[in-house]
């Protein structure tokens, strides 16, 4: 355990930590400079997620995304070249808490946790992926951690332009 990456985006001064916590588990954690309710609604709602999770260094968007983010709810996320993502939640504490499974992985699929603690009008994101084995960790390989500084970086970029957004309603 103990391996870590870190990232600083310059304009926002957040780092990002990415810990293998456990054979099973890896934990990314950053701060974001708004209220946890915006960056809920940033994992919540379709027309906000489109907008920072797939890394534009990939070259590719999020044709399709489709979330009832309820607990039992589903969620599917198409990008192109048949690659996607689904599964469903199991747990969702509104601007606090969201757990889904992670089944496009099938017997292989993690399950995803976030959580979300505002202090002063910043909110500390806490994202555990839980593996089932070690071998579906390693499989996972780095690519996904760094993917998740960028996909973190573009949600500070989108945080920024709904809390500007917010300030002038």
């Amino acid at each position: 355990m103990g391996a870590r990456r870190e990232s600083e985006h310059t304009s926002m001064k957040n780092i990002t930590t990415v810990e293998k916590k456990s054979e099973r588990e890896l934990v990314v954690t950053r701060t974001f400079n708004a209220p946890a309710r915006i960056v809920f609604e940033a994992w919540t709602k379709p027309e906000l997620m489109k907008r920072w999770w797939v890394p534009k260094s990939m070259g590719i968007s999020l044709l399709s995304c489709e979330m009832d983010v309820r607990v039992g709810g589903k969620y599917r996320l198409v990008f192109g070249e048949g690659m996607e993502f689904f599964g469903r939640y199991i747990e969702v504490t509104p601007h606090s808490r969201i757990v889904w499974t992670n089944e496009e992985g099938g017997e292989d699929g993690s399950v995803t946790r976030v959580t979300l603690e505002e202090k002063g009008g910043k909110t500390l994101l806490v994202m555990s992926e839980l593996y089932p084995s070690i071998e579906a960790l390693d499989a996972a390989g780095t690519g996904a951690a760094v993917a998740t500084l960028e996909s973190f970086t573009q949600l500070d970029e989108l945080l920024v332009e709904l809390g500007a957004s917010v300030g002038r309603s």
